[in-house]
């Protein structure tokens, strides 16, 4: 039986590069290396594999086919978005609430959309 997700795997121009955004700016850790792929580690567990990507990079928009974003929950949105803003965090969106669920989209340096997320409620576990 499936049980969830472990990773999700972000191909990158530089490896070490993203990884260490990922651990400077969001505060993941470096869990696993190798010389393919570096593993970062948010505090909830779950990771994502850093790989050598290969060719150009496709245009990527918010509705570009394929995986669009990483939502990032947070505790605190307005910290962490103060938080994000000082470290130069490329916005690409204004902060959002609706139904008292705020968002904020950005990304990466190699491009990938990220967002922060705190909801009101939480999504229900099932159906």
């Amino acid at each position: 039986m499936i049980k969830g997700i472990e990773h999700t795997a972000i191909a990158a121009a530089d490896i070490v590069t993203l990884a260490d955004w990922y651990v400077q700016m969001l505060g993941f850790e470096i869990n696993y290396k190798s010389p393919n792929a570096i593993f970062v580690r948010a505090e909830n567990g779950t990771m994502l594999e850093i790989i050598h990507g290969e060719g150009a990079r496709p245009a990527n928009t918010m509705k570009t086919p394929g995986i669009r974003h990483l939502a990032l929950t947070v505790d605190d949105f307005d910290a962490a978005f103060v938080r994000l803003t000082a470290r130069g965090v490329h916005f690409l969106t204004e902060p959002l609430e609706n139904k008292g669920n705020r968002v904020v989209f950005f990304a990466d340096p190699e491009g990938n959309i990220l967002h922060l997320l705190q909801r009101a409620t939480p999504l229900p576990e099932r159906l």
